[in-house]
């Protein structure tokens, strides 16, 4: 498959080459040059297909020959040895939990078919890789895990200072080995614009082998849709003659993307609900088609906590830059702090189910949609981005009681922080970059 920039003024590229650029050379995010499509009966035959199958079926799609079958088979079994439950709270309404990799968030889905495919490629071509990421905390983590040990690659990450929870903090700067961490002096739209700065340099581009492993790389993308294939089959065969909806939590809106994609490929989808915090700009534009990007707010769902989201740019590619074409997909709701914990709250109380802030910001999304759409009564499930102990802070606040921390998180605690402040001037990170 051919994979070209949403600018549309870079060389169209391979999946190999797009997954090791990162970014178009024209500073553009690539996107398919078709979307692939799955037929009435390849879906059928799909319905009570196993994770791992599914996620092959469409990597498959995209990979298109370039990768041996068999090494792809490989490369999905490596990344995908963790279950992916769907949890019913009530009849019609669903959790499909996405936090049981190795870092408990869904980062890990995409992170880590990316370092495995990265690692192929990076053999392949006997070259040293440098993984250049911005994270609001979840992501670098995850990323880090997953190309940690990995041959052929180091990853630097990009973190801003006091704006990731204490556990995510600990857990980007304990890794070690051939992975680094980078504390920003800013925001997250900070570390996202130097690793954007970094990519448009071509003196250092031609010094380091250069990629991105944020959700702007399109094998960071991909994985992203198995997980939505997988949850409409499941919904579908609960629910038979339904359709799915998705209620997303909605930062850098990576996640979303890949839910659309995998509508767009035939998987039985029928809307989805961004959720988003005081970071509203997609909701705004769904409702009023301006795009108006705000400065970064910070707020209890850290990781969501971006003012001017990159995946954006494929979704106006996808829905031709129309945002009533896009509306018809997808709805946008804000959640403020204050429904956040009550949504925590509230959900334990009825269910006994403890949401992680940004799961409990889905949940309430959820919640406002079905208030103002009574027509739609397919099934529903909220995507649920983060295992809770990852924010003991505002658990502890909307539930006033201590929740198990799992053991590996409790031993990433008890190591030492080792980070390398860093200036929000890009000047200091090309030289930091220069001297690796």
């Amino acid at each position: 498959m051919i994979f070209y920039s949403t600018n549309k003024k870079s060389t169209p590229a391979s999946l190999k080459k797009a997954t090791l650029e990162g970014l178009a050379t024209d500073g553009g995010l690539y996107v398919p040059s078709d979307i692939p499509r799955f037929s009435t009966d390849e879906i059928e035959l799909l319905k009570e297909a196993p994770f791992n199958h599914i996620a092959f079926a469409i990597a498959k799609k995209f990979n298109e020959g370039e990768i041996s079958d068999d090494s792809l088979w490989e490369v999905v079994e490596n990344c995908f040895t963790f279950k992916t439950p769907l949890v019913g709270l009530e009849k019609s309404t669903y959790v499909e939990e996405l936090f049981h990799g190795p870092t408990l968030a869904f980062k890990d889905y995409g992170a880590r078919f990316l370092a495995h495919l990265t690692g192929y490629f990076a053999k392949e071509d006997h070259t040293l890789i440098t993984v250049l990421v911005a994270t609001s905390g979840d992501t670098g983590s995850a990323v880090a895990y997953g190309f940690k040990g990995v041959p052929n690659t180091r990853v630097v990450l990009l973190y801003p200072s006091g704006k990731v929870s204490r556990l995510q903090e600990q857990q980007l700067t304990t890794v070690g080995g051939n992975v680094t961490a980078l504390e920003v002096s800013g925001d997250f739209d900070d570390c996202q614009r130097l690793v954007k700065q970094a990519f448009m340099d071509a003196e250092l581009k031609q010094r380091l082998a250069l990629t991105s492993a944020n959700s702007i790389n399109i094998s960071r993308l991909i994985p992203q849709t198995f997980y939505y294939a997988w949850g409409s089959l499941q919904l579908a065969a609960r629910h038979p003659g339904k359709k799915a909806v998705f209620s997303v939590p909605s930062g850098n809106y990576g996640n979303l993307t890949g839910g659309v994609l995998a509508k767009m490929m035939g998987f039985p989808i029928n809307h989805f609900i961004a959720g988003s915090n005081a970071n509203d700009s997609v909701t705004r534009y769904l409702e009023e088609g301006r795009y108006e990007p705000n400065p970064t707010v910070a707020t209890l769902s850290s990781a969501m906590d971006v003012g001017n989201p990159s995946n954006f740019a494929r979704l106006r590619h996808f829905y031709g830059d129309d945002y009533r074409a896009m509306a018809v997909d997808i709805s946008g709701y804000a959640v403020t702090d204050n429904e956040t914990i009550e949504t925590i709250g509230a959900v334990y109380d009825r269910f006994g189910y403890i949401m992680d802030p940004h799961t409990a910001v889905g949940f309430r999304a959820l919640e406002k949609f079905r208030a103002t759409n009574e027509i739609f009564d397919d099934p529903a499930a909220v995507m649920s981005t983060a295992h809770p102990a990852k924010f003991i802070e505002a658990i502890k606040k909307a539930l006033d009681m201590e929740i198990t921390i799992p053991d590996r998180l409790q031993e990433v605690l008890d190591r030492r922080k080792v980070s390398i402040p860093m200036s929000t001037n890009y000047r200091d990170l090309a030289a930091f970059l220069m001297k690796l």
